[in-house]
């Protein structure tokens, strides 16, 4: 898949940022776009955390300006702590690097918001993140369990 289906502002920062897509992104994005379910298997450094969110941010930056849309729209659910920090670090880059790219392209660029939820997450966070929801949350199968079974969910 070339990075023809992405918008404009997502192409622009990607190629600045990356000389090309890695094969993991290749064979992971289309069958993504098309809404297929996804696993992604592959060493550290080659690319799955765009792999499997840059089609996500993509559609998230088009589609934040409705706000019907409003609240969360991806969970990524990581078995450790550390690991979704890391994911949530990771997922910086691109969301600044694209929002530069759309002022540079002159388009609108919607912030999207990233939140994550752990067992190390406090009350106060927890609270806002009920009442303002991310865009994209990034949590523990612990504390979903939380917050599907709790009141607040």
């Amino acid at each position: 898949m070339s990075l023809d289906a992405f918008t404009p502002r997502v192409r622009d920062w990607f190629t600045r940022a990356f000389d090309a897509p890695t094969p993991v992104q290749q064979q992971a994005w289309p069958l993504i776009s098309a809404g297929e379910h996804v696993l992604i298997s592959a060493p550290t450094g080659s690319g799955k955390t765009l792999a499997a969110f840059l089609w996500a941010i993509d559609r998230l930056h088009h589609e934040a300006s409705d706000p019907a849309t409003a609240g969360t729209k991806v969970v990524y659910l990581s078995p450790l702590k550390a690991l979704g920090v890391d994911v949530e670090r990771n997922l910086r880059s691109p969301l600044i690097g694209i929002g530069q790219s759309a002022r540079r392209l002159g388009v609108p660029s919607p912030a999207v918001t990233v939140g994550v939820r752990s067992g190390d997450t406090t009350s106060s966070d927890r609270r806002k993140l009920v009442s303002d929801p991310p865009d994209i949350l990034i949590t523990t199968p612990e504390s979903l369990y939380l917050m599907l079974t709790s009141r607040a969910g």
